[in-house]
């Protein structure tokens, strides 16, 4: 799950002072971009909103000299790269073939022209924290330390985190239902939203695992992937949170309920895949199907006096109260863990509770039929 960084590329030559101002001009519509849909749900927001490629780094003459350079030699500094010697096509320039990158290392896409705006990026940080200035953003992203070549460690760790948690939630229900719980005859759950569950865990889990993904390496495709399986979730998220709160039991309903929001989610991903990848679009749609779910969610569990209302209570205003960190986007502590980061640790406790409340659901559940049935 990234925060629109917005606004065009700044003018070349930049003095101190128009630097810091422009600095707090492109905050102000983060913040009350954020403001508008900070109490979504946690779960379905990791990777709903674009990333654009104009930042305040990517501005800085020296940055691009150092590129231009870096793509003519070849080096950064003390640091070179032999398979900067070969064009975009992959033929020799002015070495032998056996210097180009061996294949099983280029599944991460360091490129040349991506090796040289890393270590520039990081040299110009080194240089202006040196001068005593903040870290400002290239290419949309804050400037990341890598890891084995994976572009955001935490984020990736994190997101890890959550996958984990999800397995172990959705694992965990599975074993409840077929296990602890008593079955019908033909040894199926009482529990009428198993099935439903179940699809949700298999979602969930293959959302954080391209969230990962995309932290590794942002490129095209994986960026496409991590969206449309966010996308793909919060849709069906909304169809679980009508379908439990209205208690829609006969497979007909279910049907009539989830058709035209899977026509729309299906919609959506195919506009965004093969006409035009909208991330103002997306958000707008994201955010209302987010809040959409939290409105109903909350107020079901009021309503019904569920007795495990607080956990999801918790959930709602807790993982509401996290996206507040995105407010306040600082860069990365020590080229690592930055606000979107710290965003994705939060998730991962409050994962934890969500699948506690489903598995509370499904043991009140089958208490109530199995009363019913006496």
């Amino acid at each position: 799950m990234l925060l629109l960084d917005g606004l065009g590329a700044l003018p070349a030559v930049l003095t101190d002072f128009e630097e810091k101002f422009v600095i707090r001009e492109k905050q102000l519509p983060d913040q009350q971009m954020v403001r508008c849909y900070w109490i979504s749900l946690f779960l379905t927001f990791s990777c709903c909103f674009g990333v654009l490629h104009a930042s305040i780094g990517d501005a800085d003459p020296s940055y691009r000299s150092c590129i231009n350079d870096c793509e003519i030699t070849g080096c950064v500094g003390d640091i070179c790269f032999p398979h900067c010697n070969f064009s975009s096509d992959g033929a020799s320039v002015d070495g032998p073939w056996y210097m180009q990158e061996p294949l099983y290392l280029r599944w991460k896409q360091w490129d040349c022209h991506s090796d040289c705006k890393y270590h520039c990026m990081v040299n110009r940080e080194k240089d202006r924290a040196a001068s005593g200035y903040e870290p400002v953003k290239y290419h949309g992203k804050w400037p990341f330390k890598r890891v084995f070549g994976i572009q955001e460690p935490a984020s990736v760790v994190f997101s890890a985190l959550n996958l984990a948690m999800h397995f172990h939630g959705w694992l965990s229900f599975f074993i409840l239902l077929h296990y602890k719980l008593p079955v019908k005859p033909d040894k199926k759950p009482y529990y009428d939203y198993a099935g439903l569950w179940h699809l949700y865990g298999l979602l969930a889990l293959n959302s954080w695992f391209w969230s990962a993904v995309f932290h590794s390496r942002d490129v095209e495709l994986t960026e496409r992937l991590d969206y449309f399986s966010a996308i793909a979730l919060l849709g069906y998220s909304l169809i679980v949170a009508i379908l439990r709160s209205f208690n829609v039991r006969l497979e007909a309903a279910r049907v009539m309920v989830s058709a035209p929001l899977l026509a729309f989610v299906t919609t959506h991903i195919l506009y965004l895949n093969n006409y035009k990848l909208d991330y103002g679009w997306n958000m707008k749609v994201c955010v209302a199907m987010g809040v959409a779910q939290l409105l109903i969610w909350a107020i079901w569990g009021g309503v019904s006096g569920h007795p495990s209302r607080w956990k999801l209570w918790f959930v709602i205003v807790t993982g509401a109260l996290a996206m507040l960190l995105e407010i306040y986007d600082f860069p990365p502590y020590e080229g690592f863990v930055d606000a979107h980061a710290a965003w994705h640790a939060t998730t991962i406790p409050l994962t934890y509770l969500w699948w506690s409340f489903v598995k509370d659901d499904a043991e009140f559940r089958t208490s109530v039929l199995l009363k019913k049935a006496k």
